[in-house]
Parts: C-alpha cells; structure tokens; sequence
C-alpha cells in the first residue's frame, strides 16, 4: 500500500495542539475591515476550535 500524503493547505491553516484538539484560525478578518464594527473584529481575533461534524475529515486529511 502507498503512504497516505498529507493535504498541504490543509496542512498551513490546522494545528494540533498538544491535547490533539485542531485549532484553526477564524474567517472574516483579512479586508474589508473599515465597514465591520471593532465588536466583530475583536470577535473574530485568535483561534477557534474546527466543528466537531469536520474534525474526522481534517484528521485524515492531516494523516492523523
């Protein structure tokens, strides 16, 4: 059987952490900043968590 080779971009937009938990970061805060309130770019700052329905396709997608 051949290796399974990883998704790169998957691969530059998913981290694992150390728990195993894949963070990810949020959409919506590369343009178009001057017409969104500082609310929801304060609320898009940092990472989240990928959705629970994705985190069996990711991991695969990772070779986890």
């Amino acid at each position: 059987m051949p290796k399974q080779k990883t998704h790169s971009g998957t691969a530059k937009r998913i981290k694992v952490t150390g728990s195993g938990r894949l963070r990810r970061q949020r959409a919506g805060r590369r343009h178009l900043l001057e017409r969104k309130s500082s609310r929801v770019t304060r609320r898009l700052e940092g990472t989240g968590d990928v959705a629970k329905a994705d985190v069996k396709t990711v991991r695969r997608m990772l070779g986890i």
